[in-house]
C-alpha cells in the first residue's frame, strides 16, 4: 500500500505524513534503523478492517511467537536492543502500529479502545499461528492490555514493559513530551524531550533509534483517540499470565502506585519494580530483560 500521505488523510482524521518529503525524509531514517536489525526471515503486510500492519519476523521457525508492540511515535526497530535475544529461542514478530509512524498505513478512523483491540485481534487473526505471547513498551503495553481487554483470544500471556495509562495515570510531564508529535518544533527541543522521558539519556539523532522517534515527532501527524485509562473491574477480569515491569525513575506516572495497583488488580500477575530503570528501560537493560522474559514464559506460558 501507498504511505498515507496528503489531505485526503487529514480529512479522513487518519494517521499520515505531513507530506511527500516528510515521508521521504522519514523513510530514509526507518531504513537506517531497520539496517541496524538482524535480517527478518519475513516482512508482511496483514490487512485488517482498520488498515495494512506492516509485520517482521525473526527467528526460528517454530515455537510460539512472541509479538512486539513498540512505544508512541516509535516502530518496529525499537527493538534494535532486544530482538537478537529475544529471537535466540523462539519467533518473534516486530510490528508497526497503525496511527503511529511507521509502514502500516491506515485507512478507517480509530474511535475507541475497542477499535484498538479490534484491528490488533484482526493482525492475530491473520498470523499463521493460533496463539501468540504479547510483548508491549510504553503505549504498546496499552495496547496488550486493552487487547487482553477487549479480545483475549489467542493470546497466550502478556509481558507489559513500563505500559502508559494503564496502572498509572499520566503525568503532566507526559503531556508536554507528546506535544512533540503535534506541534513543529526545533530540533534541539525535540531532543531534550526525548533525553527528559529517557531518564536523561543522550537522545543524540546520531543513534538510529532516537532519530527514528525524532522523525516520527517531526514528520507524522497522528490521529488516535486518548488511551482509555482501564477500570479495576477490567484489569482483575484478565484471565492470562501476566509479566509487569516498571522503571523506578519513570516520569509518565508514579511509578510505586504503578506497581501498587497492578499487584493489587492482576489475578495472574508478576509485577516488578526495577528502582534505576528509566521509560526507556528496553534500551538500558536489554540482558535483563531478555532473562527475566525467558524465565517469565518458561514458568507460566510453557502450556
Amino acid at each position: 500500500m501507498e504511505p498515507n500521505i496528503g489531505a485526503a488523510f487529514r480529512a479522513g482524521k487518519l494517521g499520515h505524513f505531513r507530506d511527500a518529503a516528510a515521508y521521504a525524509r522519514y523513510r530514509k531514517i526507518y531504513d537506517r534503523a531497520m539496517a541496524a536489525l538482524p535480517a527478518p526471515s519475513a516482512t508482511l503486510d496483514v490487512p485488517t478492517g482498520f488498515g495494512s500492519v506492516r509485520v517482521y519476523r525473526f527467528g526460528p521457525a517454530d515455537g510460539v511467537p512472541l509479538l512486539l508492540l513498540p512505544g508512541r511515535t516509535a516502530a518496529a526497530p525499537m527493538w534494535e536492543a532486544n530482538l537478537a535475544g529475544l529471537a535466540r529461542t523462539r519467533p518473534v514478530y516486530a510490528v508497526d502500529l497503525i496511527g503511529e509512524p511507521g509502514l502500516s498505513v491506515q485507512t478507517r478512523r480509530l474511535t475507541s479502545a475497542e477499535d484498538q483491540a479490534a484491528w490488533l485481534a484482526s493482525l492475530l487473526d491473520g498470523l499463521p499461528e493460533p496463539a501468540l505471547d504479547v510483548l508491549g513498551l510504553s503505549i504498546g503495553g496499552w495496547s496488550a492490555l486493552n487487547l487482553a481487554v477487549h479480545r483475549p483470544a489467542g493470546v497466550r500471556s502478556l509481558i507489559l514493559l513500563e505500559p502508559a495509562a494503564t496502572f498509572g495515570g499520566i503525568t503532566w510531564k507526559v503531556v508536554i513530551v507528546s506535544l512533540g508529535s503535534v506541534l513543529p518544533m526545533p530540533r534541539a527541543v525535540r531532543r531534550r524531550l526525548l533525553s527528559w522521558i529517557s531518564g536523561g539519556a543522550d537522545a543524540s539523532e546520531d543513534d538510529p533509534v532516537a532519530a527514528l522517534i525524532a522523525a516520527g515527532m517531526r514528520d507524522f501527524t497522528t490521529s488516535l483517540p486518548r488511551p482509555a485509562y482501564p477500570t479495576d473491574d477490567q484489569i482483575a477480569g484478565i484471565d492470562l499470565p501476566t509479566l509487569v515491569i516498571i522503571g523506578g525513575r519513570s516520569i509518565i506516572h508514579d511509578p510505586r502506585k504503578a506497581v501498587a495497583r497492578a499487584r493489587r488488580l492482576l489475578r495472574h500477575g508478576t509485577v516488578e519494580l526495577w528502582p534505576e530503570a528509566s521509560h526507556a528501560i528496553n534500551g538500558e537493560f536489554p540482558d535483563r530483560i531478555e532473562t527475566t522474559v525467558n524465565t517469565f514464559l518458561a514458568k507460566h506460558a510453557s502450556g
